[in-house]
């Protein structure tokens, strides 16, 4: 007989009831917009720390009062932290929290989705390449960084946003050469 096991911390919908137990609503419930996932890919992917950072640095040209709803949101499910900036009073630092964290297997899985199935450009679906070649490896790598950017872990020896971001600027460099 199976049992119904409910998680200690639930995720909840603004009026605090679920639409059922299933994981995937559940996930969807907290996670279940576009801009939850962007503003999580730009802080995991571009080590985008400050609001200003979010909004001025953004691809898809977020509103300023959509990412403020956005920020406070990642805040109360607890996929964001924020503490202030030493040095500057009036900035935040947002940081990845553990669950955050967690979800680089089903970031690249939906970056490796959209490489097969959207007209991405090269630039922007290089990392989302890597890591799907990468597989569940580079994903441990990245998580292991991660936690060191954001949770203050030992750094490990390998840099894969490094190595991320350096197959990101090789491909703008040569869409650039290539371009002229």
């Amino acid at each position: 007989m199976a049992s119904s096991v409910r998680s200690a911390h639930p995720a909840t919908t603004a009026t605090g009831a679920h639409r059922s137990g299933c994981p995937i609503n559940l996930t969807l419930e907290m996670l279940g917009d576009r801009w939850s996932l962007i503003v999580i890919r730009d802080v995991m992917f571009g080590n985008r720390r400050h609001y200003r950072e979010l909004l001025n640095l953004s691809e898809e040209g977020i509103a300023s009062n959509i990412l403020a709803d956005r920020l406070k949101r990642l805040l109360e499910t607890g996929l964001l932290s924020k503490r202030d900036d030493p040095t500057h009073k009036q900035k935040g630092i947002y940081s990845l929290t553990e669950p955050a964290i967690q979800l680089v297997p089903l970031l690249a899985h939906m970056g490796a989705w959209g490489r097969r199935h959207t007209p991405v450009s090269h630039e922007l679906s290089v990392r989302a390449e890597l890591l799907e070649k990468g597989g569940d490896q580079m994903w441990e790598a990245f998580m292991a960084e991660l936690r060191s950017i954001h949770l203050g872990a030992p750094a490990p020896r390998r840099s894969v946003f490094a190595e991320l971001q350096a197959a990101f600027e090789r491909a703008v460099k040569r869409r650039r050469t290539s371009s002229k």
